[in-house]
């Protein structure tokens, strides 16, 4: 994710607010700590956001159930099914969405004032083809997320753990991109974009070993126009830091 409180792309996935709290882990509690696509944070509700979720939540907030998603039921239409990860505050999403009207995006994001940000955009904007789930998204794709089920995959600036110590709890690893791949249709996308030069590389080792997966490109993508830049991303462009865009797809 990039590190900007205000950033629209302030990504939950896999969020590492708390990754220097976890020097004292002994090699027996890593070894069976679940993978999980988050890491808890404290973060305040505003009166705005609130009064979101309260009103909009039961509408476009839907539950976390041990079973496949029905996706025409949850949208009232049929259309190309759409996973972000980690959505942050939203405005990424909120964008994409209004831009792909024909489209269904299925946001997953654990931290609650993003959610109330994003439901915020839904109403603003008039949005009908978004909805969340407020979980672990590992086990959202386990049990909520068909196998052949999906059209494309975002996942935005996750936290790159910049310490090498960290490596091993960043988002992106062969294990959970089997799992992406296995929920993906024949043909679909996988989508991902980190300011963290460490991290692409180790995201295009990953991506490209997925001997079911495709690279588009010979080796990082251009940013697809359907991703917009976001003010943090605009600003260290201009201070010279670099943003990679990855894009596959299942064979």
């Amino acid at each position: 994710m990039i590190h900007d409180p205000d950033s629209d792309s302030d990504s939950a996935a896999d969020s590492g607010a708390d990754a220097d709290n976890h020097d004292d882990d002994t090699p027996a509690e890593l070894h069976h700590r679940r993978i999980r696509s988050f890491v808890t944070r404290a973060g305040r509700v505003s009166t705005g956001q609130r009064r979101a979720l309260d009103e909009f939540g039961p509408r476009f907030v839907l539950p976390f159930e041990p079973k496949p998603l029905d996706w025409e039921h949850a949208f009232e239409r049929s259309a190309p099914h759409v996973l972000e990860i980690g959505f942050g505050m939203g405005g990424t999403t909120a964008e994409i969405a209004a831009t792909r009207a024909s489209d269904d995006f299925l946001g997953v994001e654990v931290h609650e004032p993003g959610v109330g940000a994003l439901l915020k955009l839904i109403d603003e904007q008039k949005l009908t083809n978004i909805r969340i789930i407020q979980h672990d998204a590992v086990e959202v794709l386990e049990q909520m997320i068909a196998e052949n089920s999906l059209d494309g995959v975002h996942i935005y600036f996750p936290d790159p753990w910049h310490k090498a110590r960290h490596h091993k709890r960043r988002l992106i690893q062969p294990k959970f991109v089997s799992l992406l791949v296995s929920r993906l249709k024949p043909g679909g996308y996988l989508h991902l974009a980190t300011d963290w030069q460490n991290y692409a590389e180790q995201m295009l080792e990953v991506l490209s070993a997925e001997t079911a997966l495709v690279n588009t490109a010979t080796d990082y993508a251009p940013r697809p126009g359907f991703r917009p830049v976001t003010k943090f991303e605009r600003r260290g462009l201009k201070l010279g830091h670099g943003v990679w865009d990855l894009m596959f797809k299942r064979r």
